[in-house]
């Protein structure tokens, strides 16, 4: 069974590609009466699974006509994706927002699933055996040269 984070991503996921607009508004109140949670819940939705590294900006306008609108970032192939993805990837980057950037280079048919399991293998921390800042630096390091091969060598 499915993680009521799981279903609410998929909802909001199916909502936006169903929208003839870039993006979709929702209220928060709304969403968690919808799911029968908390609006919490909604909130931890937005921000692990809806963030810049999985390629969507959330913006919340608070008050009484209040909104959350979710936009899905488009990939550009046309401006260099590997500037992007480096520029977004810096100095250091956690675990996590690694996945997310793999996930969604996966999502986008740029990586195969083994190129993304590979990916994802070799920045773990359980590979990784350093302590931080060392270690997201590290992987920031192995993160951006792995792409830059492997998407050059895609000839995008």
């Amino acid at each position: 069974m499915a993680s009521i984070s799981s279903i609410i991503e998929s909802y909001l996921k199916k909502l936006l590609e169903d929208s003839e607009k870039d993006f979709i508004e929702i209220q928060r109140n709304e969403l968690a009466q919808k799911f029968s949670c908390v609006p919490s819940q909604i909130n931890y939705v937005l921000s692990t699974r809806f963030n810049l590294e999985s390629g969507y900006i959330v913006e919340s306008q608070r008050g009484g006509g209040g909104y959350v609108r979710i936009r899905k970032i488009p990939i550009n192939r046309e401006l260099s994706l590997i500037n992007e993805i480096c520029n977004l990837v810096g100095d250091a980057i956690s675990q996590q927002s690694a996945y997310g950037i793999i996930q969604r280079l996966y999502n986008e048919n740029l990586l195969s699933k083994r190129e993304a399991d590979i990916i994802a293998a070799a920045l773990s921390r359980d590979v990784l055996r350093l302590g931080l800042p060392a270690r997201d630096q590290l992987r920031a390091n192995i993160l951006k040269n792995v792409l830059i091969t492997v998407l050059q060598s895609s000839n995008l």
